[in-house]
């Protein structure tokens, strides 16, 4: 009965599969399946190849299944049949499991195909998140160039601390900066000085007849005489 129902299996996967179907023998052949990815961009669909081989006592024990990228297939952004083809074997065993005894095929080729297009769109998805949310950051990042330092008693205090000390250290340099030009401007007051004391400085304009013998004179009178 296992050969009876693997050939008529295979009429029947003719009919579905009529453009995707190959024979290799007549226990082996292959079926090209094309991915529905929502909204993809991919100018061409990703394509995969699925090669089966019934065992005699087929569909009693599973068949022999194998996944390849289709031939000359472009790679594909979000989904790599050759990476993943290990994963998306392993994830159709249960579908196996569950239809021992009946043809089986068909549903194989349903789950292989569904479970490569969650991958694909789970993958989509997640980079269009990591994309979002580093987006997000960048503008967090930008919009603390704009928001002040949350106040609290905490940074009151250290910025009262740090105010007052840039106040002191203002009126110090101000101080500093206050007697540095006085001492540079400072001007001597001028001395009182007597007659004769104006008379050896040569200030005085009046002629040697005029003082002489007059030593003692007061500033005031040398003053007179001078003017």
């Amino acid at each position: 009965m296992g050969r009876e129902e693997q050939i008529e299996e295979r009429e029947v996967l003719d009919s579905i599969f009529p453009d995707e179907i190959q024979d290799i023998s007549d226990t082996e052949y292959r079926i090209s399946i094309a991915l529905d990815i929502p909204d993809d961009k991919a100018e061409e669909p990703p394509s995969m190849v699925l090669t089966v081989r019934y065992p005699e006592d087929y569909p009693d024990k599973p068949p022999s299944l194998e996944l390849a990228p289709a031939p000359n297939a472009p790679p594909h952004e979000f989904i790599n049949i050759a990476e993943d083809r290990f994963q998306l074997l392993e994830g159709v065993q249960e579908t196996i499991e569950e239809n021992l005894g009946m043809a089986m095929i068909f549903t194989v080729v349903s789950t292989l195909k569904d479970a490569a297009e969650q991958l694909a769109v789970e993958r989509r998805d997640a980079a269009i998140k990591a994309q979002e949310e580093a987006a997000q950051a960048a503008e967090r990042e930008e919009n603390k160039k704009f928001q002040g330092t949350p106040v609290n008693r905490e940074t009151f205090l250290k910025w009262r601390d740090n105010f007052m000390q840039e106040l002191e250290d203002q009126r110090i340099k101000e101080e500093e900066e206050k007697a540095a030009e006085m001492k540079k401007a400072r001007i001597k007051e001028p001395v009182k000085l007597t007659g004769k004391q104006l008379w050896e400085r040569g200030l005085a304009k009046g002629g040697d007849e005029d003082l002489e013998g007059d030593d003692d004179m007061p500033v005031e009178e040398v003053q007179k005489l001078t003017v």
